[in-house]
């Protein structure tokens, strides 16, 4: 099952989607971002496109309009932003909405289905690795 992650501002605004493939429909929270996170880190190292978008601002990076714009185009390390990422869950840096609905426990079942509606509202930047 493919499901659609929108990154939204506290307004309601979607700034980013990314769409994930899920082999279940039953997932913690931990799986979802690691998951999330890992797609992306996956997407950009495959590629190095000059921008980065993501869930997790990579190190020396440097916040643009289309993304984060990395000083030189390098690989990212997918266990570094996921761990940043999952700390910062925890520390109410982001929280997620499913079907409109608060997550707040990175070991918390969550049902989908394919027309499920994912939210990661971010309240502060989270700089990774």
């Amino acid at each position: 099952m493919n499901i659609i992650i929108s990154d939204e501002l506290l307004n309601g605004t979607v700034t980013n989607q990314v769409e994930i493939r899920l082999e279940n429909e039953i997932i913690s929270v931990e799986e979802l971002i690691y998951k999330r996170v890992s797609m992306e880190v996956e997407n950009y190292n495959s590629r190095l496109p000059e921008y980065f978008n993501g869930l997790v601002e990579p190190l020396d990076a440097e916040k643009t309009l289309n993304g984060y714009k990395l000083k030189k185009r390098q690989m990212i390390d997918a266990e570094k932003q996921t761990y940043i990422a999952l700390d910062a869950f925890q520390k109410n840096g982001f929280f997620i909405l499913v079907d409109n609905e608060q997550v707040d426990d990175l070991n918390q079942k969550i049902v989908l289905k394919s027309t499920s509606k994912i939210s990661f509202i971010k309240l502060t930047p989270l700089v990774g690795g």
